[in-house]
């Protein structure tokens, strides 16, 4: 058993919030996004303000350092140290004040630069400092990291746009720094802070001309401390503008005064087209001439990566023409639109004088695609906003490396630098991708590297160093936007001379001369290559594994497991709270520990042996893995696709293997083999719901909640009359007749053939190529862990399909997580070609039918039956990129309005829900969006939702009953073979909406 310390004792007495001192724990802090790993002491998640001032006191007292976190996305290892990590992100993220009149708020450090301007969005204005992680960055890291954004080139940067900021010293003393006089009169502040602002002041004085010599003239210049805001000066000095930047190393900040903006109402975008990589930096020093609000590099390499990636396809194919060597977006955003179409005119003419045309053979190759259409704007923006992470999505043991990330030089130099950076790259044996803010002549380079190989930690060396000189031959920036951290700290001197080092030291020592705020940043910074700093150190293993699915394709043990739980790069996607699916459990919990990338830190940890033997089976792992909903989100939203949900059944594989089954397991896991048994005792086996004692017990020795109602039994499960429907000469499809649906509610595999048939169809529902059970997908086998039973489910399931789909046959489903089965865990279980046969041909009902209808073959006669339809999506239908079909067909019903619920999961996911210990943060995930939508929606609205599930959650959260989209077009069909009966009236109506 762990024995507390005195300091976690200590800061357990007086702290409410999260106290966190196990290893688990301190592991998911030990990394962000950076190539670094820092185990800290521990860390604390405070639910106050005057908590977080408390822990710092106490932190002090015991001598430890004190790093203060956000979102944990610093790539230069800002946000890593081994003392007390305070996390600001869960609780202290509020607007404190908002001033309308004066465009500005002031807001608590930890709220996220996305969520803050959601709320200001209501009132026409936003913080303008756009950064790609937005929706996880919060405003005190990007206060600490100078944050600049992709737009900085009409809006300016983090420093630009803070007024002031109220903070902490190191010994606690709370001031506020803000404009000040140089000589300080009317200056409210303790002694200590006015002697500290006249000792700073007077630094500036002394050391302005030094500063003006050494300082980059580049507006990207995010290096050092800001010594430039303290020389003399026409107006007063902003003393905030001293801790912009400074990392967390100087004050500990507890409020940020913001300047807001008006929200941009009409922008258009030009993509423009380049043959080589060399013309496009060249052209960037003329194309600003025409006043963009920003102009971002997109090159060949992520071009091609986001080709492969699911959600950027309809993207790229949309704004790319042929294929370019590199891109240019042009974005112009003038209040009146019809200037911003003028000026798209004129980037297109510019190009033409520049030399670029589409197919004229006396012209370079190039042009400009003119994007005006909205939602293909914010599309782009999208991608090239997920750059980053769609570097890092290259399968490889070599990654793209930040460590000469964002140096910035002045555009007409750009072409040149990144020209002979290329050959630096070339030099050594590697390329670079670069994307980003050419407007500002700083690109985001990355040389792809395999930091576990000490011959590339020496490549690494020495292309920082030979690209930092060429920096400074163009008197440009080393730091440029992403800061110093333990990156680029130590080339310090190099770049600005010791004398300025020397003042950098100087203002450390004055502000914190015990070194307990954040150090080893900016200052007395360790060698960047120091590989017992690296997240893979020179002692780094992973074992081999015996994993139970197929990891082909990644690297390293297990098959390839440890390169897919390898694959996070700790950019923090998953942390977004509004926007698709991912991560449901963050965005109920705002726990590091539920979110995707702690998840994935842990089981990196674990597989190579730094958290203790057997870590991968503990019950530590359970419990990080206890809120996973499987929901699949990870797998299409985060850009380099880690799969959680894959690789939560390994570790069930493995815990199973281990230690067993629980009862809970066993029934949820083996319904599919007792369902028929249950149905024919219906009353027998649900009698449990009717039972508060029985449902006290089931959770007592079941872990099922006592609070749910399970989905009930019934005799009259779906037994098909014979084993093909429908007209002999009709097209064949085969309509998989899963668990839920046969055995819960039969009403929507009816209503499926009755809609296949109406249509023509000829519907097979085959027999079991052997034994006599219904056919199952295994999906419930898979999540208690049981792989070879799912296994053995799939075997059945494909012998009995593969007939028909070695003839084209379509297998249709009408459960998503069932149906979706065959298109995932199967090529992770089967890699045979009978098995991609089957899985090639596996399509839920409505992706078939959407289909059919868009190719002219869907003869459906359907008639209006309601207003509206509220729709909810289910998780694995968004991650197949399966839910638009959806809304395809229902929007055939005539007159039928359909609605979408902007949703993440529904929170019963399969068993989930039903768990004792889950069924609080099973309500909170409904709760977020989808129940209130429901209770919103009036009467007459029908909801739908294709997942068992989700129909239940709807059902016990809201009181609504949701119905299969089979069920509506059923009803539509009810209604056009009415022949004018009012549809109320109908018999079955009550059959359809119960």
């Amino acid at each position: 058993m762990r024995t507390k310390s005195q300091l976690e004792r200590r800061l357990r007495s007086e702290i409410s919030g999260e106290v966190l001192f196990d290893r688990f724990s301190r592991g998911r802090y030990a990394t962000d996004a950076s190539f670094y790993q820092i185990m800290p002491a521990g860390v604390v998640v405070p639910r106050t303000m005057d908590e977080a001032l408390r822990a710092l006191s106490v932190a002090r007292d015991a001598g430890r350092k004190v790093t203060p976190r956000g979102g944990g996305t610093s790539q230069c290892g800002q946000t890593i140290n081994d003392g007390i990590v305070i996390d600001f992100s869960k609780y202290l993220n509020r607007i404190i004040s908002l001033d309308l009149e004066r465009h500005t708020c002031v807001v608590e450090p930890g709220i996220v630069l996305d969520d803050l301007n959601r709320q200001l969005k209501k009132h026409g204005l936003w913080f303008p400092v756009d950064v790609s992680t937005a929706s996880r960055a919060t405003i005190g890291g990007m206060a600490g990291n100078n944050s600049c954004g992709g737009r900085s080139l009409r809006y300016g940067t983090m420093r630009d746009n803070t007024l002031s900021m109220q903070a902490a010293l190191a010994d606690g003393t709370s001031m506020r720094f803000g404009e000040v006089p140089r000589d300080l009169s009317g200056v409210e502040a303790p002694e200590q802070g006015i002697q500290l602002f006249r000792d700073m002041l007077a630094l500036g004085e002394r050391e302005a001309q030094e500063i003006a010599e050494r300082f980059p003239k580049v507006q990207r210049r995010v290096g050092g401390y800001n010594l430039d805001a303290l020389t003399p000066r026409n107006t007063p000095n902003n003393m905030a503008h001293l801790l912009v930047g400074a990392e967390g190393t100087l004050a500990f900040t507890t409020k940020v005064e913001l300047k807001l903006w008006p929200v941009i109402r009409n922008k258009v975008l030009g993509v423009c087209h380049f043959g080589s990589f060399y013309e496009a930096m060249d052209a960037t020093q003329h194309l600003v001439k025409l006043k963009p609000i920003a102009v971002e590099l997109v090159d060949r390499t992520m071009i091609a990566l986001g080709r492969e990636i699911a959600m950027f396809v309809p993207v790229i194919g949309a704004a790319v023409r042929g294929d370019p060597d590199a891109l240019l977006l042009v974005e112009f955003a003038e209040e009146d639109q019809d200037e911003n179409l003028r000026r798209l005119k004129q980037l297109s003419e510019l190009m033409g004088d520049l030399g670029f045309g589409w197919n004229n053979p006396t012209r370079k190759w190039g042009g400009v695609v003119e994007i005006t259409d909205p939602a293909l704007q914010t599309g782009i923006a999208d991608f090239r906003a997920a750059g980053l992470n769609v570097m890092m999505s290259m399968k490889e043991a070599g990654k793209p490396v930040s460590f000469v990330e964002d140096c910035a030089v002045p555009l007409r130099h750009l072409a040149d630098y990144t020209d002979r950076l290329n050959a630096v790259f070339r030099k050594h044996g590697t390329s670079g991708t670069m994307y980003a803010h050419a407007s500002e002549g700083c690109l985001h380079v990355r040389p792809v590297l395999n930091l576990k190989l000490e011959k590339d930690v020496h490549a690494m060396r020495a292309i920082a160093e030979e690209a930092f000189a060429m920096v400074r031959e163009y008197k440009g920036s080393h730091s440029g936007e992403h800061g110093d951290g333990i990156v680029r700290s130590e080339f310090h001197e190099p770049m600005f001379g010791a004398r300025i080092v020397a003042d950098f030291k100087e203002v450390k020592q004055r502000f914190d001369p015990e070194g307990v705020l954040n150090p080893g940043k900016i200052v007395d910074a360790p060698k960047m290559d120091d590989r017992s700093l690296f997240r893979y150190p020179p002692d780094y293993r992973v074992a081999e594994l015996k994993t139970v699915l197929d990891w082909s394709g990644y690297p390293g043990a297990g098959g390839g497991f440890q390169g897919a739980v390898e694959m996070c790069n700790n950019n923090g996607t998953c942390r977004k709270l509004e926007g698709g699916v991912m991560c449901p459990s963050y965005r109920a919990t705002r726990d590091e520990m539920h979110v995707t990338r702690g998840r994935a830190n842990t089981l990196r940890l674990a597989i190579s042996g730094q958290l203790g033997p057997d870590a991968l089976c503990s019950d530590e792992m359970m419990e990080t893995l206890k809120l996973c909903v499987s929901c699949k989100a990870c797998r299409r939203e985060c850009p380099v696709g880690v799969d959680m949900a894959k690789m939560k059944i390994e570790v069930l594989a493995a815990r199973a293997t281990k230690h067993g089954l629980t009862l809970r397991d066993r029934l949820v896991g083996y319904l599919p083999r007792y369902a028929d048994l249950a149905a024919r005792f219906a009353p027998l086996a649900n009698w449990r719901n009717s039972s508060p004692i029985l449902r006290r017990l089931f959770e007592r020795f079941a872990g099922i909640s006592a609070k749910r109602a399970l989905p009930a039994f019934r005799r009259d499960v779906f037994r098909p009359e014979s084993d093909a429907m429908g007209p002999q000469d009709g097209r064949e499809v085969v309509l998989f007749t899963d668990t839920f649906n046969r055995i819960y509610e039969r009403e929507n595999l009816d209503a499926a053939l009755r809609v296949l048939v109406a249509g023509g169809y000829r519907v097979h529902m085959p027999r079991p190529a052997s034994g006599s059970r219904p056919l199952c997908c295994g999906r419930t086998f898979l999540s208690a862990g049981l792989v070879e039973e799912a296994r053995a489910e799939l075997d059945r399931l494909v012998a009995t399909y593969a007939p028909f789909a070695a003839r084209g046959v379509p297998i249709i489903g009408l459960e998503p997580s069932c149906l979706l089965t065959l298109r995932d865990e199967l090529l992770s279980l089967r890699k045979d070609d009978t098995a991609k046969t089957v899985s090639a041909h596996a399509m839920l009902f409505e992706e078939f039918l959407s289909r059919e209808a868009k190719a002219g073959r869907l003869s459906l006669p359907l008639g209006p039956i309601a207003g509206t339809v509220l729709l909810h999506g289910h998780c694995h239908q968004k991650s197949f990129d399966a839910f638009k079909p959806v809304e395809e067909l229902l929007r055939l019903v005539p007159e039928l309005k359909v609605e979408i619920i902007q949703s993440s999961c529904c929170g019963m996911a399969g068993a989930f829900g039903y768990g004792a210990e889950t069924y609080e943060a099973s309500m909170e995930m409904a709760e977020l969006s989808l129940l209130p939508a429901v209770r919103r929606a009036d009467g007459t609205t029908l909801i739908v939702a294709d997942g068992t599930s989700c129909r239940h959650q709807i059902a016990d959260g809201a009181q609504r009953s949701a119905l299969h989209a089979a069920q509506v077009l059923a009803m539509s069909l009810d209604r056009a073979q009415s022949d004018q009966t009012p549809l109320p009236a109908r018999k079955g109506r009550a059959q359809w909406l119960n």
